[in-house]
């Protein structure tokens, strides 16, 4: 095989290479993100606190609450229009909102817990 024919079988093989692990991470769940895409937010459980209390957040948002405490919690709407199940320690649970306005909420287990999400148009 000349010179110029083996960089292009390198060149080629590395893309191959590339793209596989690409789809390996992809398939695997990887996430090369660090940020929450622009129309998702983050709620933290922790120390049998919301954190933030107070999101705000664009129409068609969705939030997820991560439960970082060692025992469940749920995330109950005030007027009880949705409700998580129990979320064990490293679950999670996500709702878009796609109506403006406040949605108060607390945990059905921890009544003291509480949170608000603002969604603004």
């Amino acid at each position: 095989m000349t010179g110029r024919f083996r960089g292009t079988a390198r060149r080629a093989s590395r893309r191959v290479i590339g793209a596989a692990l690409l789809l390996v991470a992809v398939f695997a769940g990887v996430s090369w993100a660090q940020t929450p895409a622009a129309n998702s937010a983050i709620v933290n459980i922790d120390n049998f606190a919301f954190t933030p209390a107070v999101l705000v957040v664009h129409l068609g948002t969705t939030v997820t609450w991560t439960n970082r405490d060692d025992i469940p919690h749920t995330v109950t709407e005030k007027k009880l229009t949705f409700r998580s199940k129990a979320i064990d320690s490293g679950e999670q649970f996500s709702r878009t909102f796609d109506l403006p306005g406040e949605i108060e909420y607390f945990c059905s287990l921890h009544p003291h817990m509480t949170g608000k999400i603002v969604v603004e148009p």
